[in-house]
């Protein structure tokens, strides 16, 4: 078959893009600069008298001084571009709205024609010149197309936030024209960059498939996004995965980023967008960000050499500039990647993917989904009067409550009769996509109406679905509206409904959702929609039961099995349905319809219902309805009798219409001067007379300046030399610096009258930057570190938690820090120390950096961290810090020019010796993994007691009491976040500590009693057993008893180590009875939080200058999660029927003398904090609880803690520690994830160097 020329070239493309990397030209603009080109060139004869400057509007050079452009484009060529772009980045008829030609009777249509057709033609004569002097180098021409000066996914109006700049039709006619234009011209290749505005390259892609349809043409299409410098979002908030979720449907040359950006901002998102997307990766930044005159300074050299890491790391397929670049940029590129190999396309699992601004995936072992159903005219009464009323600002609270308690997609419908449902819908969610907190959501664009569903999709940045689309009106219009919802990029919500009407039986539910699969998935040249299976969403009716006719018996049942088998049938779909129309016979019973909801639910869920519209606040707890009325209601749903109805309405009837001394205090020092007073309250840390005293010094002294320079410091000074010698502990210091801060807070406005006379305030011993970083939410060691510090007259800049390097980095050297301190507590924070660290050495930097955190230490600080941020004479390099207490000793060497050299040589001394030890101990002996599967911890499972727990499921605990958990406090740790060492309570009558842990023992009784009498802070858990056996290596968990389903897997990790003595190789997976012993063992699971309240209590204290007690609050808020966990562990064991007997005290309890273990993931026996997602998901815990898990799998809120439970009478907590390749590939395959990141994940206890990228 004889391909076209198109076709050809499109097939050379995409050869030339497995071989090498290909190179784009560099900026137009600058080179038609660099020409001097002015407004009369650009106008030439034709446009002379044009009423509108346009020497913006260089497009028009394409006809008006077509040689000038011509030139640009051999010159670029010259330099080794294989892909030039057309000079028609604002040649749409939209674009060329601002410059007015119409008013001036020219015809936009024909000049978008004119500038089009010619540019192209300018540009494949150079590609022409140049492939025939060098065949074995084709050139391309890319049609560039500009997003237009017009915005749809946001407003640009202040009055107004659903105004417009333009309808989404206008946008695809412009788009059309300008396509149509290149195409018939020959373009190789069509261009949509500089996107900043999804919903308007979503009106450029449906142009371009409308086209290519029209005309039987296609050409191959790339796409580039612009993304801010600050949080890698479009200037909607849109973040680059939820942008790749949004277009992904679109069949793509490449996808990339260009513009906005130097290429050292862009990494992180060009990093972030080779992760997620499956189609070859193109950059073209601009040559860094302008400077105060508005000019490009990044030279050829330097940015080839920053493009070069892009290639070296394997992240691009396709390189060039924008902005400020030119020839001698791209001739730099074409020598700095000659040797470079392409990107190899990311292979991305087939899930259903959705997007708001923030991206949302439905993983396979993902819970039930619930769909938000407030924002329904339909099924609100107080949405519909809100919307009609035309109440916008409530309307959107109500999406707002939402997402707040926890929907992760909300529907939206305007179907009511006296609405203009089209116009409604476009204005709601136009409204909504200016809610940062709404629109991180994907939305459901419901209505029975078509017209509605596509002005909603004409109004919707982010990958939405479409509820619904079906049958009834016949395969013709279905494969229509199927492929309209395909060239949108959502998914569809598809109706068992045929031509004969609604499915209500099994086999009819099935034989409708089967044809409209085949119809959906078979590929639109064949006839089909080209629809992918994982976006397809069969609703296959759940129809009102006992409503008194026979034939609706069985309509419950009739669901639950066809669900089932549309499973099977259709492989890859997913299923979804309206919950509360199951119970419409008994509206206005909300006891009787809220237990058939949650009873339908538990078995639908097991059938593979996977998403549903429901009030989560409405929904029962299956297992706890009542004994009586879950029976009941199981009757009607499962159609157990005939006389099920009639006694289901007997009892609807029964329930319808229910729903100490204080001490005497010594106030001698009061009598002394004001400067010796303000040094004993900062000594003593008493706040009482602070404000007093400091006005009195106020008065005393010249300026507020000499009284914080003068008595404050002196006393802090002293606080700080009796800290250093072990005089005053951690608890003592926060104190004092409370009483700091409240005085200098009392002076500050008194010091901002007086700063022009008194000039700047006087310079602090150095500036520290503090940050927790990315992932990672726990900060308590970090404030006690940063109070420490300011006390020593050091000024501290804490960046908070979660900090991403470019934050930490930018704001470092911004700021003009001293030293940067990263802190972290859970493992996967060292992967991001280590990159924190990398991006300083590439940047150049010469700060010190402090490493310190629960998590951290000097080993693993001089082995993994330090190698990549070398000290110099200059500065730099990698110190860890062990505690609070030495954090101002190794500052003050550090910034100190003169003991910088000397303490920097003795930590690389140390580091080396931290190395070699370590490299010794990596050549401990690993046993082979098959040998160590084969000596496993030995259960003879014949003679074990398996206990029964109570119930299989989930149970949660709301507001759960916190003088409860007061008994189940294990004080030790608490001491030793204040860095007061000792066991609780022998640390009492310690010589040096004890009198101070006694004071700070009494202060968090007092505060004890107040969060409890307050209720300051609230305590939710969720556990539950589950049927569960081992398969191998993994416990696999049964969705019931009768283990015919498997719900998930827990992978599980085995020891290897060979130490002395070393008789068997542990993994948690040996403390479930395997599969093949058929015997009837559980797994349990846990979640709880005490930090629900903490963070907002701890900010209050903080606004008060109190470090003390907002530091005390945190810690207090861990001791109770910890509490908590021990309190449930104790009431399982109940539950599970082993520990009926139990009389342990609370230190038996602290020192784990029963039955059974509670090991958590990323904890020493089972180190991979990705094996939280599962026990997350098993247990439904975001939902239930709203504690959230980061990207880094840290909990928040801090205070929380999550784990399995294990009631093995032999189960023992160990360390799996070091790993061989073998295993690890082992469990990578196992979970399904690339051995690369496993590796990461598990960085800590690898027995081996993993391979470099």
């Amino acid at each position: 078959m004889l391909l076209t020329a198109a076709e050809n070239k499109t097939e050379q493309l995409e050869h030339l893009l497995k071989e090498r990397i290909l190179l784009l030209d560099g900026a137009t603009g600058t080179q038609i600069q660099a020409l001097g080109i002015g407004e009369a060139e650009v106008r030439g004869e034709r446009f002379a008298e044009h009423h509108k400057d346009l020497k913006n509007f260089g497009d028009l050079l394409c006809i008006t001084k077509p040689d000038a452009i011509l030139e640009i484009h051999r010159r670029y060529l010259k330099a080794g571009s294989d892909i030039i772009e057309t000079n028609t980045f604002g040649a749409s008829p939209v674009g060329m709205l601002d410059f007015e030609f119409e008013a001036a009777g020219h015809d936009p249509l024909a000049l978008c024609n004119e500038i089009n057709t010619a540019a192209i033609r300018l540009a494949k004569q150079a590609c022409a010149e140049f492939t025939e002097q060098n065949p074995d180098k084709p050139r391309f021409c890319a049609g560039s197309i500009g997003p237009t000066s017009k915005q749809m996914a946001i407003s640009t109006s202040v009055e107004d936030p659903s105004h417009r700049d333009v309808t989404f039709d206008t946008m695809v006619d412009s788009y059309y024209q300008q396509t149509k234009a290149m195409v018939e011209a020959g373009v190789d290749i069509l261009l949509a960059e500089t996107v900043i505005d999804t919903l308007n390259l979503k009106a450029c892609l449906v142009a371009f498939k409308r086209y290519f349809d029209h005309s039987g043409t296609r050409v191959p299409v790339m796409v580039s996004g612009t993304f801010d410098k600050g949080g890698g979002t479009f200037v909607s908030g849109q973040s680059v995965e939820a942008f790749w979720n949004a277009i992904a449907h679109f069949p793509m040359l490449s996808v990339g980023m260009n513009c906005a950006l130097g290429p050292d901002v862009m990494r992180p998102h060009l990093e972030e967008m080779q992760r997620v997307a499956s189609v070859p990766i193109s950059c073209h930044p601009n040559a860094g960000l302008p400077n105060e005159m508005g000019q490009f300074d990044l030279g050829p050299g330097a940015m080839a050499n920053m493009v070069g890491e892009y290639a070296d790391n394997g992240w691009v397929n396709i390189v060039g500039g924008c902005c400020g670049t030119s020839p001698d940029h791209i001739a730099a590129m074409a020598e700095r990647l000659q040797n470079s190999k392409p990107h190899q396309r990311t292979t991305v699992p087939s899930r259903l993917r959705l997007s708001g601004t923030q991206p949302m995936e439905l993983r396979p072992d993902a819970n039930f989904l619930m769909i938000g159903e407030r924002t329904n005219v339909t099924g609100s009464r107080k949405f519909a009067r809100l919307i009609k009323e035309e109440n916008y600002e409530e309307a959107i609270e109500v999406a707002r409550e939402q997402v707040q308690n926890g929907a992760n997609v909300i529907d939206v419908n305007m179907d009511e009769g006296l609405l203009d449902s089209e116009a409604v819908m476009t204005k709601f969610l136009r409204l909504i996509a200016g809610e940062g907190d709404i629109a991180a959501v994907p939305v459901m664009i419901d209505s029975s109406k078509w017209s509605v569903l596509e002005a909603g999709l004409r109004a919707v940045q982010g990958k939405s679905i479409v509820n619904s689309i079906s049958l009834k009106d016949g395969q013709e219009e279905f494969l229509r509206r199927a492929r309209l919802c395909r060239d949108f990029g959502a998914a569809a919500v598809v109706m068992a409904f045929d031509e004969q009407g609604q499915a209500a039986t099994e086999d009819d539910k099935v034989r409708i959702c089967q044809r409209a699969y085949e119809l959906l998935v078979k590929p639109e040249a064949e006839g089909g929609a080209g629809f992918p299976a994982e976006d397809i969403i069969f609703d296959p009716n759940i129809l009102t039961v006992a409503t008194g006719i026979e034939e609706h018996n069985n309509y419950a049942l009739d669901f639950i099995n066809a669900t089932s088998r549309i499973k099977r049938e259709c492989p890859g779909v997913k299923i979804s349905g309206g919950v509360s129309n199951i119970s419409f016979s008994f509206r206005g019973n909300d006891v009787v319809r809220e237990a058939m909801h949650s009873a339908f639910l538990y078995h639908a869920i097991k059938a593979g219902l996977d998403m549903g519209i429901v009030n989560a606040g409405q929904l029962a707890v299956y297992d706890e309805i009542e004994p009586r009325l879950k029976e009941l209601v199981e009757d009607v749903l499962l159609n157990r009798r005939d006389d099920a109805t009639e006694r289901l309405v007997e009892f609807a009837e029964t329930v319808r219409g229910q729903e100490g001394a204080q001490a005497v205090v010594d106030d001698a020092w009061r009598a002394g001067p004001v400067e010796e007073r303000l040094r004993h309250a900062l000594i003593k840390g008493i706040v009482k007379h602070i404000e007093e005293d400091a006005e009195e010094a106020r008065q005393k002294y010249p300026r507020c300046l000499n009284v914080i320079e003068g008595p404050l410091m002196d006393g802090m000074s002293t606080v700080g030399d009796l800290f250093g010698a072990g005089k005053m502990f951690l608890p003592q210091v926060v104190k004092s610096a409370r009483v700091m801060k409240k005085a200098v807070a009392y002076l500050t406005p008194y010091m901002e009258a007086e700063k022009e006379e008194a000039g700047t305030a006087g310079k602090a011993r150095g500036k520290i930057l503090m940050a927790t970083v990315k992932g990672d939410v726990h900060d308590i060691g970090k404030n006690i570190v940063g109070v420490v510090l300011g006390c020593n007259n050091f000024e501290v800049i804490d960046t908070g938690v979660m900090c991403s390097a470019e934050t930490i980095l930018e704001t470092a050297e911004k700021e003009g820090v001293d030293v940067i301190g990263l802190s972290g507590l859970i493992t996967p924070s060292l992967d991001e120390m280590v990159h924190v660290a990398r991006e300083m050495q590439r940047r150049g930097m010469t700060t010190p950096l402090l490493i310190g955190g629960a998590t951290t230490s000097a080993k693993h600080t001089a082995v993994k961290i330090a190698p990549h941020y070398e000290a110099t004479s200059a500065g730099g390099g990698v110190t860890h810090v062990l505690d609070a207490s030495r954090s101002v000793g190794v500052v003050e060497k550090l910034i100190n020019p003169e003991s910088r050299e000397t303490f920097q040589a003795e930590n690389r001394r140390l580091q080396a010796d931290l190395v070699k030890s370590y490299h010794q101990r990596q050549q401990v002996t690993l046993a082979p993994f098959e040998e160590a599967k084969l000596r496993r911890f030995p259960t003879d499972w014949s003679t074990v007691d398996i206990p029964q727990p109570e119930f299989t499921g989930v149970r949660v605990l709301e507001d759960f009491p916190l003088a409860t958990l007061r008994d189940y406090i294990d004080w030790s740790p608490f001491f030793l976040t204040w860095e007061l060492r000792g066991k609780y309570p022998r640390i009492f009558e310690d010589e040096v500590v004890g009198e101070e842990a006694k004071r700070l023992f009494d202060d968090a009784q007092a505060m004890l009693d107040k969060l409890i009498e307050e209720k300051l802070l609230t305590a939710k858990g969720v556990y539950g057993f589950f049927p569960a056996a081992t398969d191998g290596e993994d416990i696999v968990v049964y969705t019931d008893e009768s283990r015919s389903a498997e719900r998930c897997r827990l992978h599980c990790l085995r020891q290897q180590w060979q130490r002395k003595d070393q008789r068997e190789y542990r993994s948690l997976a040996d403390y479930i009875a395997p599969i093949d012993a058929r015997l009837a063992d559980h797994v349990g699971g846990f979640a709880v939080t005490t930090g629900i309240g903490c963070d907002e209590l701890s900010a209050r204290y903080d606004a008060d200058h109190d470090d003390y007690n907002s530091i005390l609050v945190k810690a207090l808020a861990d001791r109770f999660a910890e509490a908590f966990a021990e309190c449930l562990h104790e009431r399982v064991r109940k539950e599970w029927r082993y520990g009926l007997d139990e009389a342990y005290t609370s230190e038996d309890l602290i020192k784990e003398r029963y039955r059974g273990i509670r090991p958590a993931p990323g904890y020493p026996a089972q180190p991979d904090h990705t094996e939280k997602r599962t026990l997350f998901d098993l247990l439904g815990v975001e939902k239930a609880i709203n504690i959230r898990l980061t990207e880094s799998y840290a909990m928040h809120p801090a205070a929380s803690v999550s784990g399995l439970y294990f009631a093995h009478p032999e189960a023992r907590y160990f360390a799996v520690d070091r790993l061989s390749r073998e295993q690890v590939e082992d469990y990578a395959r196992r979970k399904g994830m690339p051995l690369a990141e496993v590796e990461r994940w598990l960085s800590p206890n690898l027995g081996y160097e993993p391979a470099r990228a």
